[in-house]
């Protein structure tokens, strides 16, 4: 199964944990560390344009790490960069798509949009109701 790996953290006990996107057969997937979640229809795209930006350099200038193959001409990469003024370098992911500009945003952004959908689509497939949020 393709899939991309597009966080990386530690848990309490200091064990790396990856988030990995898989697609199987148009299907889009977060597996965080051993656990599975699908997402919703269209959410990739919809949470890249939300939270994306235009990117002015292409793909050959850029230091890719990962690429998934999403089908039509389009794609995801993760790439790593670091700024003058960072002191460790961030990942970034790039939807690729042919009919229009690439759309760029860090991965933490972009993953904790995707897990929070994610999250919420399990929920009401299992029945429960989540609460509204609140702004208190």
């Amino acid at each position: 199964m393709p899939e991309i790996t597009i966080h990386e953290t530690t848990d309490d006990a200091g064990a790396l944990v990856r988030t990995r996107l898989a697609l199987e057969d148009g299907v889009f997937a977060l597996t965080v560390g051993e656990e599975v979640l699908p997402l919703p229809e269209g959410a990739l795209e919809a949470v890249m344009k939300r939270y994306g930006k235009a990117l002015d350099a292409p793909e050959s200038e850029m230091m890719v790490d990962e690429r998934l193959e999403l089908g039509d001409g389009a794609a995801l990469v993760r790439f790593r960069f670091m700024r003058r003024y960072d002191v460790i370098a961030r990942d970034y992911l790039v939807l690729h798509r042919p009919d229009a500009e690439p759309l760029c945003e860090m991965a933490t952004a972009i993953t904790a949009a995707l897990e929070h959908l994610a999250r919420r689509l399990a929920l009401a497939s299992a029945g429960v109701t989540p609460r509204p949020y609140s702004r208190s």
